[in-house]
């Protein structure tokens, strides 16, 4: 059941996720910018994946900040330096809270393709260094709700009256909608939340009825309001999610896998990593299998 929007959001900005490599020999589409991340607080990347072995995501560290890796089709086997270790399918999310510090790698289960989408989601001053925690469900144990052709799968937040398990140490919201042909729907989000939409597959109109159709591998970055507004009016299914957030308003440095408050720290971090200390002590000795 939809809510009645008193203020809609708009598309402030649309943007087509563009190919890029990354990992060894993997292709991403990088959902933005660094020069949208200020518009996008408290996310920092998005990527659409596409892996097909022997490419993948070998041994990486991270540190003050969360992951959310959620697959579209095939698998992902992760392994991290503490021993935990699984391959998640088709459906299925892990939610990664890499705190003070994660080695891990994240690579193909099959032949592939094996597609996805992985969030980062920054974390406070006061939660980057907690200790590493995952979160992670099957895709029958995500909770989903359907209404005149549209259904939900809530992953992190509230649609429809139906509530996430999942903990977020940020306030997010991540929703994974599918429109039948003539299908509208109308989403709640927190005023005071920045927000965006990534198009999976199809073609739909946001923000008002006359806006002009977006297709598959866009982002689009929504304005100020209290939710989202969305239509299929083509012949096709439509599948896109919401994600939104609580931004932190915080001072952000980053260099590739660390992201840290400042400078100070950010080098610090480095030198943690290189070092093997202050919650990267297993690095020294862990290599995966």
């Amino acid at each position: 059941m939809s809510v009645i929007l008193q203020n809609p959001r708009m598309v402030a900005k649309k943007l087509l996720a563009k190919h890029q490599r990354e990992g060894d020999g993997a292709t991403v589409r990088r959902g933005w910018t660094k020069n949208d991340v200020k518009y996008l607080d408290p996310f920092l990347m998005m990527d659409e994946f596409s892996v097909t072995p022997p490419a993948g995501f070998p041994d990486h560290p991270h540190r003050g900040f969360e992951t959310v890796t959620y697959v579209l089709q095939g698998g992902i086997t992760h392994q991290d330096f503490s021993g935990h270790k699984g391959t998640i399918h088709t459906g299925d999310v892990q939610w990664m809270t890499a705190g003070r510090g994660i080695i891990h790698s994240e690579m193909p289960a099959g032949p592939g393709p094996n597609t996805g989408l992985q969030l980062w989601i920054n974390l406070s001053s006061q939660n980057k260094m907690v200790e590493p925690n995952y979160q992670e469900l099957l895709s029958d144990e995500i909770s989903r709700a359907e209404s005149n052709g549209v259904q939900v799968k809530v992953i992190a937040g509230e649609s429809m009256g139906v509530h996430s398990a999942v903990y977020t140490r940020t306030p997010t919201m991540f929703l994974d909608f599918t429109f039948q042909p003539g299908a509208e729907f109308h989403q709640n989000i927190p005023e005071q939340w920045n927000s965006f939409v990534y198009v999976i597959e199809g073609e739909g109109t946001f923000g008002s009825i006359n806006s002009s159709p977006v297709s598959a591998h866009h982002v689009l970055i929504l304005g100020p309001g209290d939710g989202i507004s969305a239509w299929n009016q083509s012949s096709k299914p439509l599948r896109f999610v919401v994600v939104g957030g609580q931004p932190l308003n915080e001072p952000v440095a980053h260099y590739g896998p660390f992201v840290m408050n400042t400078q100070d720290e950010l080098n610090q971090a480095i030198q943690d990593y290189q070092q093997c200390k202050n919650g990267f002590e297993m690095a020294k000795y862990w290599r995966s299998q």
